[in-house]
């Protein structure tokens, strides 16, 4: 049962990353006279994404328990807000901020974890309160869109450019582009490889697999299936409020509106990187590539300047739907074979 769960996860990893690089490739190809061949394009995509990647980490070990978690969203906007407030109108430390938010999503995620495996509570009804209970906390904390300038550990964070010794170009005016990345960037990289680690060689990433493969089966192997959910929603909740960390550093500014849909953003990275809906298979390298591909969509159509950004939406539902129609695939093999 392993090897083909294994194999499955296996053959969808490599369609997505195959669908990655064609598809930048062709970007590269198409607007290679607007730049899109260069570095920079591809780390712009990364800086962007940073909060996204972060939230996708924590959404795919949700998913892995059969679960869902709709919140995230609403949780960046808490966190940005109570980031810009704290910072502008309060004028508190940065850090002392930084960490309130990671408590905040600690308590957040016990809570929405405490009612979902404890209290066995549908995920999606306990995180759609979870969602509105996050855009009505932004909202009280402040109804005005507020923007980061004064604090200035803050400022010199978001302004940090850290430069890349390979990838230099000459622009047309003649001046060199040296390649560089934000540090939200290397925090998101930095989570995806404690993630990646932790599914692949802990016991609690194991136990994720086990309970979404078949909650049944761990729980006569003697596994704690309702804490391991607890557990799985205080991570997801944690890495969010890391994520909206990264996110405020990107936007410098917190509003009722923000990351609006970031929710679902974070759940077709995780399926078009080989998540099954139905739990129990998926990795963070396929919902890391996922986010590339949400990314380079978004980039292509900019890009063109033509297209209406209502695009980017369109080509990722045409390409959940493809990769859902896979999983609904791979799935009958599966119970074929059985």
């Amino acid at each position: 049962m392993k090897n083909k769960k294994i194999s499955s996860n296996t053959i969808l990893l490599f369609i997505t990353i195959a669908l990655f690089v064609v598809m930048y490739a062709a970007g590269c190809i198409v607007y290679s006279a607007k730049g899109f061949s260069h570095l920079q394009t591809f780390l712009n995509i990364l800086i962007n994404n940073a909060g996204l990647l972060c939230v996708a980490c924590g959404m795919t070990c949700v998913m892995l328990t059969g679960g869902i978690d709709i919140s995230v969203g609403s949780l960046i906007a808490m966190d940005c807000m109570l980031l810009s407030v704290g910072m502008e109108r309060w004028h508190m430390n940065a850090i002392a901020l930084c960490v309130l938010v990671l408590v905040i999503g600690i308590v957040f995620g016990l809570v929405q974890g405490f009612c979902i495996g404890y209290l066995e509570i549908q995920p999606f009804i306990v995180t759609m309160a979870g969602m509105f209970f996050g855009r009505g906390m932004t909202a009280v904390i402040c109804t005005d869109q507020v923007s980061i300038s004064s604090n200035k550990l803050f400022v010199a964070l978001a302004n940090m450019k850290i430069p890349l010794p390979f990838g230099a170009y000459t622009s047309r005016r003649g001046i060199v582009q040296v390649p560089y990345i934000r540090i939200s960037v290397v925090i998101a990289l930095v989570v995806l490889v404690v993630i990646f680690l932790m599914l692949r060689y802990t016991k609690f990433g194991r136990n994720l697999y086990a309970v979404g493969g078949n909650e049944t089966s761990a729980t006569m192997m003697g596994l704690n299936v309702k804490k391991t959910k607890l557990k799985a929603y205080v991570l997801s909740s944690f890495l969010c409020s890391i994520g909206g960390i990264c996110y405020c550093l990107n936007t410098m500014s917190g509003s009722v509106q923000q990351a609006k849909g970031l929710e679902m953003n974070a759940i077709s990275s995780a399926v078009i990187g080989g998540t099954l809906l139905t739990g129990g298979v998926g990795n963070v390298i396929g919902s890391f590539f996922g986010v590339l591909i949400n990314g380079t969509i978004s980039t292509l159509v900019k890009t063109n300047g033509k297209l209406l950004s209502s695009w980017s939406n369109i080509a990722v539902a045409a390409l959940l739907c493809f990769f859902i129609v896979l999983q609904s695939i791979f799935a009958k093999i599966k119970n074929s074979k059985n």
